[in-house]
């Protein structure tokens, strides 16, 4: 699986370590922490992430009705340890139709929120932490406030630090953003305990290997 990872900047396939080069390589980006392949969901491998990483696996508390997780992964190699984390889901769309959100909470510098948030990167952009917040989140159980990032139209993202790391919100479409009028709250996995064999599991979205 080692050539598989890819940037988590740009989605280009990285040159794996060698006797040569100790880190993963872009032919953009130069050296990168390396994103690996997405599989299906399941509670196994959220508990294998779970036990692997610093940073928090961010996840809506309780999932909004309807809504499945349908992706899990995590940017880093065994020298650096996790990286960033992402967790997608998906389900009705409050204002109609389908609704996807991908939470990444990632260190400074690592470039896969700003990825799935469609900015150039790879952190937020300048608005962040000017002006008053648009949005509020708990974030295992702490008040966290949100800016609007600049992103295509196509989606809706929301950007803020929490846990001592970047946290993206990142909706398709546009519209499924309503979801945050109503203050999310959102739950480390890593605290969560047997609930991780209780949460509900879809089909893995392309949107995490494609956007």
């Amino acid at each position: 699986m080692r050539g598989d990872a890819v940037c988590p900047r740009c989605n280009r396939s990285l040159r794996p370590p060698s006797a040569w080069e100790a880190s993963w390589v872009c032919p953009v980006h130069g050296p990168v922490p390396p994103l690996h392949p997405f599989v299906q969901p399941s509670p196994e491998l959220v508990r294998w992430l779970a036990a692997r990483t610093h940073l928090p696996v961010w996840l809506p508390w309780p999932l909004p009705h309807g809504w499945v997780i349908t992706g899990v992964g995590h940017v880093g190699s065994e020298v650096e340890g996790v990286r960033a984390t992402v967790v997608a889901c998906s389900g009705p769309n409050p204002l109609g139709g389908a609704g996807e959100l991908i939470l990444v909470a990632e260190e400074m510098g690592v470039g896969l929120g700003a990825r799935y948030a469609g900015i150039a990167g790879p952190d937020p952009g300048e608005a962040f932490g000017h002006g008053t917040p648009v949005a509020k989140v708990q974030a295992d159980g702490r008040p966290t406030s949100l800016w609007l990032a600049g992103a295509p139209s196509d989606r809706a993202v929301y950007a803020g630090e929490a846990a001592a790391s970047w946290l993206w919100l990142v909706f398709f479409p546009e519209t499924a953003g309503a979801l945050v009028v109503e203050p999310i709250e959102l739950a480390d996995v890593r605290a969560l305990g047997h609930e991780v064999d209780l949460l509900p599991y879809g089909a893995l979205t392309p949107r995490l290997r494609t956007t």
